[in-house]
């Protein structure tokens, strides 16, 4: 679908350049924003909701690093080389302001609903700095959900190049809040969310490091962002960033004395943390504030700070639904390698010919063609494989390389014989390209890759980045590396091939400028599951954290929660039920949604999976009916270009009995309801596969009254009668 404004309207107002201390209201009126300096010209702002404070008054600024070192001797004629620091966060005066207010309606070209609103009224101050007459623009635009704002860095004869020392953007907050948060990191998400204090983070941190294939945590305060926190007289605030380009990711550092959180940028190999060259900007800075936790789920902010789609044609660009050859090697049950007797592979060199398989390989030709007939059978999209390529005996841990080329398959794996049979059953192929980390290798092979996609049918790849980025170094989520996946985005659309990243920086509203990036993973996935669990209440907190900024391939719809009847060496335990599997499908949203079981256990429960096979990806409306961050999320989902709803709940440790009405539905109409709920014994530990399902008839003044287990949930599928 084209993407086309049906209402745009600006407005600029120049106003005296002496300013120093200005407001910017909402357009409802409920936020209001204020920018001041300081007696030093330190540019500071702060946020009201309601009168109420959201953030007190806090510094905004940037420090920069000289991009030629001072060379110094020691008395002992030693050399020291320093390198300058330079302050951009001081000695300002207001040289230029103005105002504008904004209203637009634009239709994305998949998402939760088909209509999105951005509505907001600016403020861009233009701050010269008296001793270096360097100029910074503040851009704030304020929405009735949240504020956004960004540094710009005009082109200027003093200001040409910037390396920079560190981000000096605060959030001071009113009070020691409670936070949903995990560790900040250079290269991972990928951690169960704890609920404390801010006051208690650094005595919980050492516990919440949990081991990872590659992390660095860099402060005993230290969080990521999107951090979702609630005070204690009932306001939701959520802090993230929009429209990360060309700049580190932004983590926060928490003075725990104060409760004022700091920017911390993730650093390049160098140490600096980032280069630009003017004219440049920096990312959105967002803060999203509600008295109702709904809003959060609801807001639009992070995709409205985005630029349009650069897709002038997004037609092939598909919500898809697959299943694929992975849970099986996740849990061990097969694996990845196709041999043991090969310590060690040179691409190009190794004989795959002359060794033993080791006949646990999954990626075979007859286990893939049983994936092939299940998705044709039931309707599926596509299919998935990984460990079809050689290289997986020597992947990973030792720096390497040259790991693979992303075009060779195994011995046992006839790539054009199941391109052929998945053709002739109407299933589309998904490509898996692991880099191990090697982004010089992966950008090395890249065109010939995406090429070798498009011969042989595959439109969509699930790249992958385990291990500690190669060159040698960087981090996952520095300037250059995050600049690579944007590049590995914006090549593949060239070749019209959708991107689902995992292990890649975690999104920050760039599919609505790229749309064929249809997902991510970047957090604590389904995966984890067989890797000793993840916490009951993870669901519930994810739709407040991590999808705030985008999409997450969550992989869920696991139907046998006792790991060790796939391979008995592994006593993991997915903590959830079947109910609350299904319920995901709603609650977590994706235009890529993986049903992630083996295919034995769908047939196990086939009343059950009759669920997934039904709910919809791609919406044309989305009603959030109950909220609150760490125990439960309710969500109301209507499906593009159809008279049918799904509503799932997700709930956590406690459980949750949700009373919702149907008023969403159209009036006069009636429509079947098929409610697939935990059983009244259900139990995410004792009793995971217990559910029912029952049939009611509602209309848009029904209203149901429905009980969730601990770790469970429930999902409605609501299609209307017919006369």
């Amino acid at each position: 679908m084209m993407m086309k404004n049906i209402l745009h309207i600006v407005i600029f107002l120049v106003v005296a350049h002496s300013a120093d201390g200005q407001a910017l209201v909402s357009p409802s009126g409920q936020l209001k924003a204020h920018f001041a300096l300081t007696d030093n010209g330190e540019p500071t702002y702060r946020l009201e909701f309601k009168g109420r404070e959201v953030i007190k008054p806090s510094k905004l600024g940037l420090e920069l690093t000289g991009n030629t070192q001072k060379v110094e001797f020691s008395a002992e004629g030693e050399q020291n080389n320093r390198q300058e620091v330079h302050s951009l966060y001081d000695q300002f005066k207001v040289v230029d302001l103005q105002r504008s207010a904004f209203d637009e309606t634009w239709q994305p070209v998949w998402g939760e609903t088909k209509d999105i609103r951005s509505h907001y009224n600016e403020l861009a101050l233009t701050l010269e700095q008296n001793h270096t007459a360097r100029r910074l623009v503040i851009r704030f635009r304020l929405f009735d959900d949240g504020l956004g704002f960004r540094y710009e860095f005009p082109e200027q004869r003093n200001l040409t190049y910037l390396v920079i020392n560190e981000e000096k953007t605060e959030f001071a907050m009113a009070g020691d809040h409670t936070a949903f948060w995990i560790p900040g990191d250079y290269d991972t998400q990928e951690y169960d969310y704890t609920e404390s204090r801010l006051s208690e983070i650094r005595g919980l941190m050492q516990q919440a490091i949990t081991p990872n294939a590659s992390q660095t945590p860099f402060s005993p305060t230290g969080v990521q962002t999107a951090l979702m926190l609630k005070t204690d007289d009932g306001l939701y605030i959520n802090i993230h960033e929009a429209a990360l380009i060309n700049y580190a990711c932004m983590h926060l550092n928490l003075d725990d004395t104060a409760f004022v959180f700091q920017s911390w940028l993730t650093p390049d190999a160098n140490g600096t943390k980032g280069n630009l060259q003017t004219p440049a900007t920096s990312p959105w800075r967002t803060i999203m504030v509600s008295d109702d936790a709904r809003d959060i789920l609801a807001s639009n902010i992070t995709l409205n700070l985005n630029e349009p789609s650069k897709i002038a044609d997004p037609s092939w660009i598909k919500p898809t639904k697959y299943v694929g050859v992975w849970w099986e090697m996740i849990t061990g049950k097969s694996e990845w390698s196709y041999t043991y007797e090969l310590p060690s592979v040179h691409l190009g060199i190794t004989d795959y010919g002359r060794v033993k398989p080791h006949g646990r390989h999954g990626a075979t030709t007859d286990n893939v063609k049983r994936y092939i007939d299940f998705a044709a059978e039931h309707g599926f999209d596509g299919v998935l494989v990984e460990g079809w390529n050689v290289g997986w005996e020597d992947w990973f841990g030792n720096a390497k390389d040259y790991v693979f080329d992303f075009v060779t398959p195994y011995p046992d794996f006839d790539l054009t014989g199941i391109r052929d049979y998945a053709e002739r059953k109407g299933v589309k192929m998904i490509m898996h390209h692991e880099t191990s980390a090697s982004v010089r290798n992966y950008e090395r092979h890249l065109d010939t890759a995406y090429r070798f996609m498009k011969e042989h049918g595959y439109d969509a790849v699930k790249s992958g980045y385990v291990g500690d980025i190669i060159p040698r170094g960087e981090y996952h989520y520095s300037q250059w590396i995050n600049n690579h996946y944007l590049y590995a985005v914006e090549k593949a659309a060239e070749y019209r091939i959708m991107v689902n990243a995992h292990e890649a920086v975690r999104p920050t509203g760039l599919s609505r400028t790229w749309p064929n990036l249809i997902a991510t993973e970047s957090a604590r996935g389904t995966e984890y599951q067989a890797f000793g669990g993840s916490k009951a209440n993870h669901v519930t907190v994810l739709p407040f954290t991590r999808l705030i900024g985008g999409p997450m391939d969550f992989t869920p719809g696991i139907f046998e929660m006792d790991i060790s009847k796939l391979n008995p060496n592994n006593t993991s335990h997915v903590n959830a039920t079947l109910a609350n599997q299904l319920a995901l499908y709603v609650t977590m949203y994706s235009p890529l949604q993986m049903a992630a079981d083996l295919p034995e256990h769908y047939e196990r429960f086939r009343d059950a999976f009759q669920f997934i096979k039904e709910v919809a990806l791609d919406w044309d409306d989305s009603k959030y009916l109950e909220a609150e961050p760490g125990q439960y999320v309710t969500i109301a989902r209507k499906g593009k270009d159809s008279g049918n709803w799904f509503v799932g709940n997700v709930s956590g440790e406690d459980g949750h009995i949700s009373r919702i009405d149907f008023s969403f539905l159209d009036p006069g109409k009636t429509y079947t309801a098929t409610v697939y709920a935990d059983a009244v014994d259900a139990h995410y530990k004792t009793n995971p596969q217990a559910y029912i399902i029952r049939k009611i008839e509602v209309t848009s003044d029904s209203a149901l009254e429905q009980k969730a287990a601990p770790g469970g949930g429930y999902a409605i599928s609501i299609v209307e009668q017919t006369p």
